[in-house]
């Protein structure tokens, strides 16, 4: 009788998850990164009422998470191409999902901020990863131009609904859901991408930059601390100057790690060509301005004229809407006008936003002390948003599009963090210990008259220094896609989304 004999088994391999349910997880990841950027504004005065949040307290809630953001967002692009973008979306999704549980069972201020710093690191980690999973699923063409336009509305909406989102909870719930609500979101998305999402990366054996991470958003932080305390204690106070000073040295210590490091954070020689250099610059001064607009709006709405959460939620929900629709028609204009022009045209427009915002009244109507120059404020950051973007991936090698894209957003990002601080000390000394809505309306409109004059300043600057032939780069809006290089997103209809979650 013969006997059996043992039949070698091979391994069946899992079947590939469908396109569109990548699609689906990458974009959730994503929402959920911009969505925080813009939800807990509505929730700060809620916050402040429960935790005992000081003024500068309150402004740390916002600058928490974007310093943590900004600084190690590139940082965890690369962490991305060498450990693999599944594994750092995961990573950084799990981060979120946990800080934002933290977050939302604080009992104390300082428990806050230390969980919006969570937020942002794991932000950091997981926002680069979402489009380059993307770009890895979907091959060129239409098909991955549909994906990346996806993936651009996604990101746009979670910018856009924030407010909303956020008056919503705060008005049926508590502060507490703007954070709780990303925990079984994020639980959902983390199941999906273990099961579904395939591993990728384009390692190349370069190492990370942590110490490069760590002194920008530690000399950050410093210095936006430092900053925060001249109302308090005056420019010329120990408590002022100590931390100011130490902010200076670390950034210094920052340049020259990044001079001599073999695998810079920030690659020194890509600020020699002058589109890069200007376009950052120009990035940096509008983000200082425009990133504030969110959380004086939020304020004036609820502390001044009375509104409750839900109602200041809808009430910015057109200027929301602007900045998609100033997304969407730069690409348009660029390629008739240049990218120069609509970059100062966007910046001269969100300008007279900020200086009709400036004339604001404790008792305004609705139709001009908010929707209108919201609007504007909006329509002129989305204008301005891409075409910079544009205009810095022009100036870069081609391998290192991706990379400059990723330093746009950064600057864009440490310009609000400091504006926002500086901006909010402005305000809070206006006020002083008044806290009628009189005083707070002085405060704001202190505010948004010094972002009228930055972004002034900044219109004059794209308009001397930005490169004059830049029609091509309007055209590569339209076209480009996004690159790989450290895990950042290209331009176009990719650097759209940085556009509206930034602001």
């Amino acid at each position: 009788m013969l006997e059996a004999t043992d039949v070698t088994r091979v391994p069946r391999r899992r079947p590939s998850p469908p396109t569109w349910l990548v699609v689906a997880l990458a974009c959730a990841g994503q929402f959920l990164v911009v969505l925080d950027v813009s939800v807990v504004n509505v929730a700060l005065p809620s916050m402040r009422t429960d935790l005992h949040l000081s003024e500068h307290g309150l402004q740390w809630v916002v600058n928490a998470y974007a310093i943590a953001f900004a600084g190690f967002m590139l940082l965890g692009g690369r962490a991305g191409d060498l450990y693999g973008r599944k594994r750092m979306f995961l990573v950084g999704l799990g981060l979120f999902t946990a800080a934002s549980l933290v977050g939302g069972l604080a009992q104390d201020g300082w428990q806050l901020l230390l969980a919006r710093a969570a937020q942002g690191l794991g932000a950091a980690v997981l926002a680069p990863s979402t489009l380059t999973i993307l770009t890895s699923a979907v091959p060129e063409g239409a098909a991955r131009a549909r994906a990346i336009a996806t993936w651009t509305a996604v990101g746009a909406g979670g910018g856009a609904a924030g407010g909303l989102v956020g008056g919503v909870l705060v008005e049926t719930l508590s502060w507490r859901w703007v954070l709780l609500i990303n925990v079984p979101v994020g639980a959902v998305v983390l199941l999906g991408s273990v099961m579904w999402l395939a591993e990728s990366r384009a390692g190349d054996g370069r190492r990370l930059d942590l110490p490069g991470a760590l002194l920008v958003t530690g000399g950050l932080a410093t210095l936006a601390y430092g900053i925060s305390q001249t109302e308090a204690a005056g420019w010329t106070a120990a408590a002022t100057l100590v931390p100011l000073l130490a902010g200076l040295a670390l950034i210094g210590c920052f340049f020259a790690v990044q001079a001599r490091t073999a695998a810079p954070l920030m690659p020194l020689g890509l600020l020699r060509a002058r589109a890069v250099a200007s376009a950052n610059a120009s990035m940096f001064l509008c983000g200082s301005a425009m990133f504030s607009m969110w959380f004086f709006m939020t304020l004036y709405a609820q502390n001044a004229l009375g509104y409750s959460p839900l109602d200041a939620g809808l009430a910015l929900v057109p200027s929301s809407l602007a900045v998609v629709v100033g997304s969407k028609v730069a690409p348009r204009l660029m390629r008739w006008a240049g990218a120069r022009t609509v970059t100062v045209a966007g910046t001269l427009v969100a300008a007279a936003g900020f200086g009709w915002q400036s004339t604001m009244t404790a008792t305004g109507p609705y139709l001009t002390t908010i929707m209108i120059p919201g609007i504007l404020m909006m329509l002129g950051a989305g204008l301005a948003a891409t075409p910079l973007a544009a205009l810095a991936t022009a100036g870069a090698a081609p391998g290192e599009a991706g990379l400059v894209s990723g330093l746009v957003n950064t600057s864009r990002t440490m310009g609000g963090s400091l504006g926002l601080a500086v901006l909010s000390t402005l305000a809070a000394a206006r006020t002083g210990q008044r806290g009628t809505p009189q005083a707070l309306t002085e405060g704001y409109a202190l505010a948004f008259r010094t972002g009228t004059g930055v972004l002034a300043v900044g219109a004059v600057v794209m308009l001397l220094w930005l490169p004059r032939g830049t029609r091509e780069a309007g055209a590569a809006a339209g076209t480009q896609g996004p690159t790989e290089t450290g895990g950042a997103a290209g331009t176009g209809r990719a650097a759209e989304t940085g556009g509206a979650a930034g602001e």
